[in-house]
């Protein structure tokens, strides 16, 4: 299998060439090779089949029923569009952004207040809002060098602290806030508006994310910019790419879905809580490493996410149905990425990698 690093971009230097021949090994894993063969989506497959078999067998109920799916459905659409913008952070080379939880919790807070000028101005000043945290969170990692685990669930605590200090950790409503009627049902509209009858809302966003994400990592210049940042950083900045400028445009998209996801589960709770965004930002990174996507850097596809992202939806849906806890259903979630990352590791180590 040949590297799939990726060319240089447009108008690179030279610089580039001066890098050694890579000469390591490209030989993957048999057990590797079997999940890329098997795809995420035949894994998908597999748990419908178990949920499947548990409700025939009398183990759950009501897991093929049309409620149940749509219900799948509609979590899958949540978790695929945080995971989503979080991919092009994990795509840059650095792992995650963990400050998603309190900034999809602000983007509530935010847009629930702003309800009284409006809807369009509480849309957009919440996006404003969410969008000064992902340039933030992206200068400083890019400029300074910042852990971005460490750095980003430095804010993610800051964040919590501020919607604690000005909210005194009171829950807000949008039929408190709102200037009228009609702007509270459009608030309400944003997870609840069917298309059909059947396809939501988040779920078309979700769709439109995806074909749009894919298509910039693959198509644009920007995509290879972005893949030769996160699989070989000192090559791109040999090569003229501005590093600092990419991996901040990864933590704003991260913070931009971060946002959507909030407005949407704030629309569903119908409540702006500093808790809504609790969980989706480990709920994301398992869904991008499920879908093929390595914490390394640079490997992966918009497509196996939202492969990872469905199957992190069903079995979800499955342990909900058997009565697994929160708590235990955090567990399993930690065993799957703590395994996918294992294999991830020991495939990438076969490459002639040691940075998995």
């Amino acid at each position: 299998m040949s590297d799939n690093r990726g060319p240089a971009p447009d108008g690179a230097t030279d610089g580039a060439a001066t890098a050694q021949a890579d000469t390591r090994s490209v030989k993957t894993g048999s057990l590797s090779s079997l999940v890329n063969t098997a795809g995420v989506y035949g894994i998908a497959l597999l748990f419908l089949v178990l949920g499947a078999v548990l409700q025939f067998t009398g183990a759950i109920g009501n897991f093929l029923s049309p409620q149940n799916l749509l219900n799948i459905v509609d979590a899958v659409a949540l978790v695929g569009i945080v995971a989503v913008g979080m991919s092009f952070v994990t795509y840059s080379g650095n792992y995650a952004d963990m400050s998603v939880p309190t900034t999809m919790g602000l983007t509530g807070y935010i847009c629930i207040e702003l309800l009284r000028y409006g809807f369009i101005p509480a849309i957009i000043g919440a996006i404003g809002v969410s969008l000064l945290i992902g340039v933030l969170n992206g200068f400083v990692v890019g400029k300074f060098k910042a852990n971005p685990i460490i750095w980003t669930l430095a804010v993610n605590y800051v964040t919590m602290g501020i919607i604690r200090l000005v909210w005194v950790n009171k829950q807000i409503y949008p039929d408190m806030k709102g200037s009228s009627p009609d702007v509270v049902a459009l608030f309400d509209a944003i997870y609840r508006l069917r298309f059909f009858k059947l396809i939501g809302l988040p779920l078309v966003i979700l769709i439109l994310l995806v074909v749009i994400g894919q298509f910039v990592l693959t198509k644009t210049s920007f995509g290879v910019k972005l893949k030769l940042t996160g699989s070989a950083p000192k090559a791109a900045k040999l090569s003229g790419i501005p590093i600092e400028t990419v991996i901040m445009t990864s933590f704003v998209l991260a913070a931009f879905t971060a946002a959507i996801a909030g407005l949407a589960v704030t629309s569903l709770s119908r409540v702006g809580a500093w808790y809504n965004g609790a969980g989706y930002d480990f709920k994301a990174v398992t869904a991008i490493v499920i879908g093929g996507m390595t914490l390394a850097g640079g490997r992966g596809t918009i497509l196996g996410v939202l492969g990872g992202s469905l199957i992190i939806g069903i079995l979800n849906n499955i342990m909900t149905l058997i009565g697994i806890g929160t708590f235990s259903q955090d567990m399993v979630r930690g065993a799957i990425f703590i395994l996918v990352v294992g294999i991830n590791a020991k495939s990438l180590r076969s490459l002639g990698r040691d940075d998995a």
